[in-house]
């Protein structure tokens, strides 16, 4: 059951709207189920005499007393709106319990507290199976206005409670942080255009995208323009700088500001996680591909242990952190896959924020690994799926974090980005691992590999080598042996970077965090003082040789060396 509390200013302008036909004729019997006073409430819908005057004007009657106190001003925003609705394949509720749940409602969000005989005048009308509308003019008799303070929220407890009890769909509670739903007027346009997402939230979507990406705030407005999407700053009128803007659609007309979109994207949030314009225009170093995906991974990998901490504030600065490394991986990482991983950044959107106060500094590391992403070229292969392996592992933890603290929206999203990375995983990840198992080496090294896991993690070598996973792993073990590694010393350094316990195919775990090390070989190769000793120095042995015996003696040993 889901309450949507709203304010405005003509509760004429209301009443016609609610006894009318609706913007596509779907009101096909108006009429009221409860009321401040059933008597003194004319119905339009059920009363023939009944006129829409007549009914706001009993409405507004103390909203008039209070206008002439005021000298005829009317207080602003005096018209209070909440549709309730039940969610999908929820049970028909009959007129009288409508007319229960309007009570509650109005009574949980201050409105009309139940023996408060000074309460605001309120009505609900039902014009559809699924929801009735209350409306009330938020005056009380003796003047006042009402406290209805964190009426939203007071609202939803009250439906989560009225769930239980009526026997319907239990939905998540919120903590205020989610974004602006559609409103029915969004829907019916998105509808009529053939559109599968309304303009919120298609605006909502390429705008996380764009901050996940950019280095600063003039560049995410230059990302946006790019893509055709009209942008408008606000410049204020004290300062003369910019504190907000607004988007649009391509040649639409409707300007959305950017905390309408949700509540991150407002001018003062990005601004919190954007660098600076002087640290955006420092000359960028070339970003080696390989180690740009190294260093996400692990950053990631770290990201696993600042949940544990403990530090809510760093934890809530990683979970966001970590959802621009979601939109960005889903960004450089093509294939069968990446619908999964677009998916699943979608959906984390609504995971990477609570009531909490995000630390953005302790989770600067992940953020600028992120975006180092988007200046990387694509690395096909294990240090991709390492990365897919790190965040399906995050999103778990996530959701663990937000359900320990009650955030049971957030919980959900992580939960469902979860489900869309293992997906995305086992499509990327089961040909790689089976073609590692096919490779697996001699019977010789790979006895060599099972003493190296016994000595290095004496504790966890039983249950990584009857992994189904350990083939692959022997395979892994031995590249990277070729790479440079001491594979004992590897082993345990992987290891220790997190805890294997809790891993239900640990031999999969350290393949892929094996698979995401550096070469080494290659690494000393590229070093000036691996070229200087290599560089051909003059001898008077060799001094003489000729150039065809040199450049034959370089190729065997090239050719043995292979």
């Amino acid at each position: 059951m889901v309450p949507d509390v709203s304010t405005g200013s003509s509760t004429l302008g209301l009443i016609n709207y609610l006894f009318g036909k609706g913007r596509r004729d779907e009101h096909a019997d108006p009429h009221i189920v409860a009321a401040w006073d059933m008597a003194g409430a004319p119905d339009p819908g059920r009363d023939p005499e009944a006129t829409y005057t007549q009914l706001a004007r009993r409405l507004d009657h103390h909203v008039d007393l209070r206008a002439r106190e005021l000298g005829g001003q009317k207080p602003p925003k005096h018209v209070w709106h909440c549709p309730v609705r039940t969610a999908p394949g929820d049970r028909y509720l009959s007129d009288a319990e409508w007319a229960d749940v309007a009570r509650r409602v109005v009574a949980a969000t201050g409105i009309a507290p139940e023996g408060d005989e000074q309460a605001c005048r309120w009505i609900a009308v039902r014009h559809a199976d699924d929801h009735i509308h209350i409306l009330a003019t938020s005056v009380r008799a003796d003047g006042r206005r009402p406290r209805t303070n964190r009426d939203g929220w007071r609202a939803q407890q009250e439906c989560r409670r009225i769930e239980a009890e009526f026997g319907l769909r239990r939905l998540k509670s919120g903590d205020l942080t989610a974004p602006r739903t559609p409103t029915g007027a969004e829907r019916a346009k998105a509808e009529r255009l053939g559109q599968k997402s309304t303009t919120r939230e298609w605006l909502r979507e390429h705008a996380y995208e764009a901050a996940a990406a950019v280095r600063s705030i003039d560049d995410y407005f230059s990302v946006l323009a790019s893509l055709g999407i009209q942008v408008k700053p606000r410049v204020s009128a004290k300062t003369g700088e910019v504190d907000g803007y607004s988007l649009a659609a391509p040649g639409d007309s409707i300007f959305f500001g950017g905390s309408a979109l949700a509540p991150d994207l407002s001018y003062n949030r990005l601004t919190e996680r954007l660098p600076t314009q002087e640290v955006a225009d420092r000359p960028q170093r070339i970003v080696d591909p390989g180690e740009a995906w190294r260093r996400t991974e692990s950053a990631a990998r770290t990201a696993l242990t600042v949940l544990d901490s403990g530090d809510d504030d760093a934890a809530q600065g990683h979970l966001d952190a970590f959802a621009d490394t979601l939109h960005n991986l889903a960004r450089r990482a093509p294939g069968p896959h990446q619908l999964e991983l677009q998916a699943a950044a979608r959906a984390f959107n609504r995971a990477r924020r609570s009531a909490v106060r995000a630390d953005h500094q302790a989770a600067a590391e992940l953020r600028h690994a992120a975006r180092e992403l988007t200046q990387a070229a694509n690395i096909p292969g294990g240090l991709t799926i390492a990365l897919i392996f790190t965040a399906l592992h995050l999103a778990r933890a996530a959701a663990k974090w937000h359900e320990q603290r009650g955030n049971e929206q957030q919980a959900a999203a992580a939960e469902e980005a979860f489900r869309h990375l293992q997906e995305g995983y086992r499509q990327t990840a089961e040909p790689v691992l089976a073609d590692l198992a096919r490779r697996v080496p001699r019977p010789q090294t790979v006895q060599r590999f099972e003493a190296d896991v016994r000595q290095a993690i004496p504790g966890h070598a039983e249950r990584v080598l009857a992994d189904a996973a350990w083939p692959a792993l022997a395979t892994t073990l031995a590249r990277a042996e070729s790479a440079g590694h001491d594979t004992r010393r590897l082993l345990a350094e992987v290891a220790a970077s997190r805890e294997l316990d809790t891993a239900e195919r640990p031999a999969e775990v350290l393949n892929w965090r094996i698979a995401a090390q550096p070469n080494k070989r290659a690494q000393a190769a590229r070093t000036p003082s691996a070229r200087a000793s290599t560089a051909p120095v003059s001898t008077a042995p060799n001094a003489t040789r000729p150039a065809s015996s040199t450049m034959s003696t370089n190729t065997e040993e090239r050719g043995r060396h292979r």
